[in-house]
């Protein structure tokens, strides 16, 4: 029995001390929401394509009509055949980059040849992802950060809202709302690539482009790059992205896979922690329900302690996302009993992620295949 509380106590250990900052966390975002931004200097949009995103007409419209004074948005792309025809607003610029190198992502590349045709005058770069249709208020929320001492850079996040909610696009939204709920006050580990600005002055003065070159991350790349200049990244609540992505059995698994395997080359101080404490949570998930099966009762209470904490956290970042998207809150009254009762499943899928992608050397990424090795 020794062997079985070895596993088990740290294991309930760490979910109760998962919950610390919670409170904290949720003020920032309240905050952060309340505020309103009449800073707004002139911004560029960029968004790259490659080939076909469910709702990318729509996604794009969205891009297009932000409650922003002064913008432009250009669709970055490889050649004029990855742009699907019939999706591009009337007032996005098209810049293609027809660049080729083997060890640079193409959306690197695209990104590359889009801020260098960039607008004189724009003083900040936003960064989209094709398969998110952010909210109006999305650029405003991620500007107003830029303005405060110290911070570099700025970052939203996704929240899967498919519709209708398949089990597997449902199970996606809620594994993924664990790396949401990571974002909050003070200086955060990451910018994620789908919704985060920077002042051009920093992008260049940081040498991001250069820092892009030989990398498959443009946000994780970037992220570095504004750490290297001792500057902070700020979250913006304002700008959580909703995707209405569906997704089947196989691509659920196939996409987390790809998800660690780039965290565990550009981050390992994440992959490695998440790596042990999920081992840690499914082996004492597993040996307590076989224990409880055989009727030894203390195994029922250290399974609840173990369960309860981060239910009750999926149910918190679920709240604080209706919060920063009530233009979508049916939804959240449909779907909001997930992120609370499949977040035991989505526990033992990131351990999947993490386990697997421990043994992955290469990811495919619209239909191009990279190497993928441990960065410095």
């Amino acid at each position: 029995m020794w062997v079985y509380w070895l596993f088990t106590g740290p294991a309930v250990l760490l979910a109760l001390l998962s919950l610390r900052g919670g409170r904290k966390r949720a003020e920032y975002i309240e905050g952060r929401l309340a505020a309103h931004n009449d800073v707004c200097p002139p911004v560029t949009v960029i968004v790259p394509v490659k080939g076909y995103d469910e709702g990318l007409r729509e996604n794009l419209a969205a891009l297009a009509s932000l409650d922003y004074p002064d913008y432009e948005l250009i669709v970055a792309a490889h050649s004029a055949c990855d742009i699907p025809r019939g999706v591009l607003p009337v007032r996005a610029k098209v810049v293609l980059s027809h660049g080729e190198d083997s060890e640079t992502a193409e959306k690197i590349l695209n990104l590359t040849a889009a801020v260098r045709a960039a607008r004189k005058r724009s003083e900040i770069f936003a960064f989209a992802d094709s398969d998110g249709r952010p909210t109006k208020r999305w650029l405003r929320a991620l500007v107003a950060p830029l303005s405060e001492p110290g911070v570099g850079a700025s970052t939203g996040y996704r929240w899967f809202m498919p519709e209708p909610a398949g089990f597997w696009s449902l199970l996606r939204a809620v594994w993924d709302s664990v790396a949401a709920g990571v974002l909050g006050p003070g200086d955060n580990r990451f910018a994620w690539g789908g919704a985060m600005a920077i002042r051009k002055d920093l992008f260049f003065d940081a040498r991001v482009i250069e820092s892009w070159q030989g990398h498959i991350s443009d946000d994780y790349t970037l992220s570095a790059a504004v750490r290297a200049a001792k500057r902070t990244i700020a979250y913006a609540p304002g700008a959580l992205t909703p995707s209405r992505e569906h997704m089947g059995m196989v691509r659920f698994f196939l996409w987390i896979r790809r998800q660690m395997t780039i965290t565990r080359a550009y981050s390992p101080g994440m992959w490695w922690p998440g790596l042990i404490a999920h081992i840690f949570y499914c082996l004492a998930m597993a040996a307590s329900l076989a224990l409880v099966v055989r009727g030894y009762l203390p195994a029922l209470v250290a399974l609840a302690a173990q369960l309860l904490p981060g239910m009750w956290k999926g149910w918190g970042r679920v709240k604080l996302a209706r919060r920063s998207l009530p233009e979508f809150d049916a939804w959240f009254r449909r779907h909001a009993w997930a992120f609370g009762l499949l977040v035991p499943l989505a526990t033992w899928a990131w351990l999947a992620a993490l386990g697997s992608s421990a043994f992955v050397r290469t990811i495919e990424w619209r239909g191009r295949r990279y190497k993928i090795e441990p960065r410095p």
